[in-house]
C-alpha cells in the first residue's frame, strides 16, 4: 500500500477547509498546509486534523507556493487540493482501494474533476487532472497564475472524482496578476495568452479577449483542448460584441484543430436556429446527441451539450415543424436527463393540452450516445 502527502496552500479558508480535509484525512498519511497570509481560523481547523503547517509569504505566484508546499511532502505520493475540493462518500471508497491497488510503476494518477452539477447533482462540467504523483519525481508546478503541473512518464487513469463546490466570491485577482505582468512587459507564453483571454472574457472585456484569443490562435503552438475552447470562446466574445458573422467564423475554426464535438454541434444549431433554418438546426442538434462521448479526454466536458439541451431544442424545432409527437418525444428525452427542468415540464403539459386525444406517454428515444 502506498502512502500519500497531502499538500495544500491556503489563506482563509475557515468555511471549507473542514469539509476538505475531513473527506481525505483517513485516506491521506500526512497533511502539509503552505498559509499565504489567513487572517481566520485556517491554521487552527488545519491542526486539528493533525496537519504539518508552514507560513509562505505570498508574491502573486501560485506556482511557487504549490511547489513550497511539494518540498515538505515525506510520503511516496503526494496528493494536491484546493480547500473547496473534496471527496463524495464513494469517491474515498475508491481512494482507499486505489491505495492498495495502483501499480509499481506508475508516476501519476490523473482523476476527474467535477466543477459543476444540476439540480439533480449529476455532473454537467468536468475535466481530468493530474493529482497524485510520486514524490521522487520531484514534479514541478509551472506558471504564476493558472499554474500546472508538468508530469511524465507512466500515468494511471482512475475513476476517483474529486468535487469542486466553490464558497468564495469572485473577484478579479488573477486579472490584476495578468495586468501586472503585461504592464512589466512580459511575454506571454501561449498557454498564458489563452488564459489571459480567459480572464478578460469572465470580466466581460470582450474586445480585449478577443485580441488575445485570436493571438493565441495563431501562434499555433497551443495545447489542442485550449485550442478548441478558445475558438468556442473566441465565438462566445464575438457574439457579445454583435458580431455574429465573426462569431460564425470563430466558431468554425475548431474544425481545424478536431473532428465535430457536442457543444460545437449545438452551438452552431443555435446560429441556424436564429435564422428560421430548421432543418440546419436539426442536423446539428441530432449530431450532437449520436456523437461519443470521451470520457478519458483530460479536456474540458460539458455533458449539457450532448444531453438534455440537444433534446430540447430538437423538440422546438420539430414542433415548428408541424411533427408534434416526434417533438415530444425529443421533450421526453430531455427530460430523462433533467426531470426538473421547468421549460421541459411546460412542453409535457403544451403537448398534452396540443394532442388532446392524440396524446400519448412516449418513452424517450434510445438511441442516444452513451
Amino acid at each position: 500500500m502506498i502512502e500519500i502527502s497531502l499538500c495544500m496552500i491556503v489563506r482563509n479558508e475557515e468555511n471549507s477547509l473542514p469539509r476538505c480535509l475531513s473527506s481525505v484525512a483517513s485516506i491521506v498519511d500526512e497533511i502539509i498546509i503552505v498559509d499565504t497570509g489567513s487572517t481566520d481560523r485556517t491554521q487552527e481547523i488545519a491542526a486539528s486534523f493533525g496537519a504539518v503547517i508552514y507560513d509562505f509569504t505570498w508574491i502573486e505566484d501560485f506556482s511557487a507556493a504549490r511547489n513550497f508546499a511539494f518540498s515538505k511532502a515525506t510520503k511516496d505520493y503526494i496528493l494536491w487540493l484546493d480547500a473547496d475540493d473534496y471527496l463524495k462518500d464513494r469517491d474515498q471508497e475508491l481512494f482507499r482501494a486505489l491505495k492498495h491497488s495502483l501499480p509499481e510503476h506508475v508516476d501519476s494518477v490523473n482523476m476527474p474533476y467535477n466543477l459543476a452539477f444540476d439540480s439533480a447533482g449529476h455532473v454537467i462540467t468536468s475535466l481530468r487532472r493530474n493529482r497524485l504523483v510520486r514524490r521522487s519525481c520531484n514534479f514541478k508546478w509551472i506558471g504564476p497564475v493558472h499554474e500546472y503541473l508538468e508530469v511524465y512518464g507512466p500515468s494511471f487513469s482512475s475513476d476517483v472524482c474529486i468535487t469542486h463546490d466553490k464558497d468564495k466570491a469572485f473577484t478579479d485577482r488573477n486579472l490584476r496578476i495578468y495586468q501586472k505582468r503585461a504592464a512589466a512587459g512580459e511575454v506571454f507564453s501561449p498557454r498564458d495568452q489563452f488564459y489571459y483571454a480567459n480572464e478578460l472574457r469572465d470580466h466581460g472585456r470582450n474586445e480585449e479577449a478577443c485580441e488575445y484569443y485570436n493571438l493565441f490562435l495563431k501562434g499555433g503552438l497551443g495545447w489542442v483542448e485550449d485550442n478548441y475552447q478558445a475558438c468556442l470562446r473566441l465565438a462566445e466574445c464575438m457574439e457579445r460584441l454583435g458580431n455574429k458573422e465573426g462569431a460564425f467564423e470563430a466558431l468554425c475554426l475548431t474544425l481545424k484543430v478536431d473532428k465535430p464535438r457536442p457543444e460545437f454541434c449545438c452551438r452552431l444549431a443555435a446560429w441556424h436556429l436564429e435564422k428560421n433554418q430548421l432543418l440546419m438546426a436539426i442536423y446539428w442538434y441530432e449530431l450532437a446527441v449520436m456523437l461519443p462521448r470521451n470520457s478519458d479526454s483530460m479536456g474540458m466536458r460539458n455533458e449539457t451539450y450532448s444531453t438534455w439541451l440537444p433534446n430540447l431544442q430538437l423538440a422546438l424545432c420539430y414542433d415548428r415543424l408541424g411533427q408534434h409527437e416526434k417533438a415530444n418525444r425529443f421533450n421526453e428525452t430531455a427530460l430523462r436527463y433533467h426531470p426538473t427542468h421547468p421549460s421541459m415540464l411546460f412542453n409535457r403539459n403544451y403537448f398534452k393540452n396540443l394532442l388532446g386525444n392524440k396524446y400519448v406517454e412516449h418513452e424517450p428515444f434510445s438511441d442516444q450516445a452513451e
